[in-house]
């Protein structure tokens, strides 16, 4: 890059500079702050807006699960969901059951209503209490074994397809053969607090 010495503008070239700038419009500034119409918020006003938001987001937790119509999975479907940005050594390590559960949710003989109602439930208070990884066994039991259009595992499907609505479920997948093997899920937890 070649650097030239310009020579100064006369008076004339200045006032002809200033001139078309305000034909256009440019007015010239009176401060030289960076956002002199921008007030600052006092203390009150922003913890106002911290518990408005903190308000939204738990009634936006609230009922996170559809109820609708899920894709029906194989009693012996191998179940796995992660979030795109997770590190692949983290979902790798609950895969092979590396990431100690804190607390278990057994599902067996509840209806469709109430095993909703029982991992909504289990998943806020795992959450509020700080756990970082939890089983819930879904079983693999069939509606009915004579029909054939509805022979699949209907607590299992469901499990699947609420754990992937829930906003704090970065990660789960079947459980080893130890805690339940296709009956069974280990749900990786976003604490409370992280991003």
């Amino acid at each position: 890059m070649s650097r030239y010495r310009r020579d100064t503008p006369d008076d004339e070239e200045v006032t002809l500079f200033r001139q078309a700038l305000e034909d256009a419009g440019v007015r010239k500034l009176i401060s030289d702050r960076a956002d002199p119409g921008k007030r600052r918020q006092d203390k009150a006003s922003l913890d106002e807006r911290k518990n408005a938001a903190t308000a939204a987001v738990t009634a936006a937790l609230n009922s996170r699960t559809s109820d609708g119509r899920v894709e029906p999975v194989r009693p012996s479907a191998q179940l796995n969901f992660a979030i795109p940005d997770l590190p692949y050594r983290t979902q790798s390590a609950l895969k092979r059951g590396q990431i100690p559960w804190e607390a278990g949710l057994d599902l067996h003989g509840y209806n469709l209503d109430e095993a909703r109602h029982e991992l909504e439930s289990f998943l806020d208070e795992a959450r509020s209490r700080r756990m970082r990884c939890v089983l819930v066994v879904h079983g693999k039991s069939r509606t009915n074994a004579g029909n054939l259009l509805n022979d699949y595992p209907v607590i299992k499907s469901h499990v699947n397809a609420w754990l992937r609505e829930w906003p704090t479920v970065l990660a789960f997948c079947s459980s080893r053969e130890l805690d339940g093997g296709t009956g069974a899920v280990y749900v990786l937890l976003r604490r409370r607090g992280e991003v």
